[in-house]
């Protein structure tokens, strides 16, 4: 360990994505003290949002609400010597430091301002056999951000890097880590994980709400963690804010948009399954215990695609024998459009919540078509009047939701690849505009999965009732490009024993028909009392592409909760009632993990 004595660091976060609660960073610094303050703007999608704008601005290509936020708030910041670290900086971090500059010359202040480069891999995406995406970003790490802070910067705005480094970075330059300290730089890895998505670790978005019976929710405060100098931390929030810190609110959020119990970063790969959680004290829960390896020899690569155009038409069947009118309008379509076909026409058939209903609403069902196709005039009028034209001659009570529009932009394809660390520049560039290049981790070791620790005792056997899921268990879901996750976790240890061994890959497939066909990993936490399962393909071909109301994932986990399986009458009857804070919730001796440190370096 090559930390330097020094007090712990107070990193909050005031933003979770593009679009966030705009006061949040002034309340962030008015409602109590932080050191830093961080804002993640950069959600996977995000990336396509920036991209657009650059085609219609190469000057732009950032998230411009930041400089709102900085007007408002950068008299504060001077003032009270908070340094700020954000990526809001997206596709253009140099031109957002630009017009920061601007804007404070303006306003009276002088700040120091870096940036982190060399993410966008756009300009060489056929040499990496990137293909032709409209964005390339590789995820660059923390040290960047420390080497600017080092450098005397005020706020550092950042391309494409991890959410996490935006709190491992300061915390970097504050204790004077090295590259070796990978236990430190995985905790403080797991510290900015939890607090990256904002208010989703203090209540937000949270499944298990009786838990926080009690707690006002309505306008939950953003998250701050102390970070110690061995990578340890608290996450807690401002004392008079809103929404609360507990160790299921930080379970949630470990357990999002993860893969596996190694969660790989540029700088350090963490082991999830060494994360202990205790509750302190009332919104206070500590983080210990994680234990870092040698990050991976490749960079990821954000990429995303703009797929073509697409139109959509909605029927209205309502009534009796609505599957068979369906398919007479289905019919008379695919007739219609036969001598050009678009490249892509798919029918979806919704049933009427109840044929026979006191309402008609209740008693219609729709046929929803979309078409596809590289070129808009494939689906343009062609397509809309193919349905309209069917309004005197098809189904009985014909009718559609609206008339047709013409072709629009497809939804955008998110997906992922891999690129040696070696091939993707990592430059700052001081608050004098001077350029240095970061060097990348020299020890990397390939990511290979965790062979699933040994299952707890089973509970014992007794009577079950068929109930829905969610009424014993928590759950969060995402997006990582086509794939989601799926993070299950137990407030006891005798719902974990029952999650371990009834929550299996045969059973998750049964309970969600629509993962039945895809490939399902299951990794156990058993210190989180948790499980999380990794669905390839659920989302194919990519975020925001895929059909359906939810193309991102978020409402998966509260799918599986909403399932009935048959539930332990036991656990039913011992659904905790609402508390504060306890003194411990950690699982009483949980299997231990393998120790990494025995295993073989690559």
């Amino acid at each position: 360990m090559t930390a330097t004595p020094a007090p712990s660091l107070r990193v909050g976060n005031a933003s979770g994505f593009y679009g966030d609660r705009l006061g949040a960073v002034h309340e962030m610094l008015t409602e109590g003290a932080v050191d830093v303050l961080t804002g993640d703007y950069l959600a996977e999608l995000t990336m396509a949002i920036l991209g657009r704008d650059q085609l219609a601005d190469p000057g732009r290509g950032y998230a411009r609400t930041f400089l709102r936020q900085m007007r408002e708030c950068l008299a504060i910041i001077m003032e009270r010597r908070v340094r700020v670290v954000t990526n809001a900086g997206g596709l253009n971090p140099r031109g957002l430091a630009d017009e920061l500059t601007e804007l404070a010359e303006g306003l009276g202040f002088e700040p120091r301002i870096a940036c982190v480069t060399g993410d966008d891999l756009l300009d060489r995406a056929e040499e990496l056999n990137l293909g032709g995406p409209l964005t390339a970003n590789a995820y660059l790490g923390a040290f960047g951000i420390a080497r600017c802070l080092d450098a005397g910067a005020d706020i550092v705005v950042t391309g494409r890097v991890t959410d996490a480094s935006l709190a491992v970075g300061p915390a970097v330059s504050h204790f004077g880590w090295t590259r070796d300290d990978l236990d430190a730089l995985a905790g403080a890895t797991v510290a900015g994980h939890v607090i990256e998505c904002g208010t989703q670790a203090t209540g937000g978005n949270y499944a298990l709400t009786r838990e926080l019976a009690g707690r006002d929710l309505d306008h939950p405060g953003f998250p701050i963690a102390e970070i110690g100098a061995d990578g340890s931390s608290v996450i807690t929030k401002h004392a008079r804010t809103q929404g609360a810190v507990t160790v299921g609110t930080v379970t949630a959020q470990l357990v999002y948009e993860v893969a596996g119990a190694r969660y790989p970063g540029p700088d350090v790969t963490t082991r999830l399954d060494t994360v202990r959680l205790t509750q302190e004290a009332d919104d206070r829960v500590r983080i210990s215990g994680v234990v870092g390896e040698a990050p991976p020899p490749d960079l990821k690569v954000g990429l995303t695609g703009i797929s073509g155009f697409r139109n959509d038409v909605e029927f209205l069947i309502t009534g009796l024998d609505a599957r068979a009118k369906a398919e007479l309008a289905e019919r008379q379509m695919r007739a219609a459009l036969a001598g050009s076909p678009p490249a892509e026409l798919g029918f979806e058939f919704v049933p009427a919540r109840d044929p026979h209903g006191d309402t008609q609403d209740e008693a219609t069902a729709r046929l929803r078509v979309v078409a596809r196709d590289h070129d808009p005039a494939a689906i343009g009028r062609r397509f809309g009047a193919a349905a309209v034209e069917l309004a005197l001659g098809s189904y009985a009570g014909f009718h559609l939701t609206s008339p047709p529009r013409d072709a629009r932009p497809d939804g955008v394809a998110v997906t992922h690849a891999l690129v040696p660390a070696a091939e993707v520049g990592h430059t700052v560039i001081t608050p004098e505009g001077v350029r240095e290049n970061v060097a990348h981790s020299e020890h990397t070791r390939e990511l290979t999965e965790i062979p699933e620790p040994p299952l707890p005792e089973p509970p014992p056997a007794g009577p079950t009732r068929l109930a829905p899921l969610g009424l014993v268990l928590g759950a969060r879901s995402g997006d990582k490009g086509a794939d989601a996750n799926v993070g299950v976790w137990a407030t006891s240890d005798e719902a974990w024993r029952w999650l371990a061994h009834t929550l299996t890959v045969e059973a998750l497939r049964e309970i969600l028909p629509e993962t039945a066909d895809l490939k399902v990993t299951r990794h156990l936490l058993p210190r989180l009392r948790a499980a999380n399962f990794w669905i390839e393909g659920i989302l194919a071909p990519g975020t925001a592409r895929r059909e359906g109301q939810d193309p991102q994932a978020k409402g998966l986990g509260e799918w599986l909760r909403a399932r009935r399986v048959p539930i332990p009458e036991s656990l039913l009857a011992e659904r905790p009632a609402p508390t504060r804070a306890a003194p411990s919730q950690t699982p009483s001796d949980p299997a231990e993990p393998p120790n990494p440190q025995s295993e073989e370096s690559p």
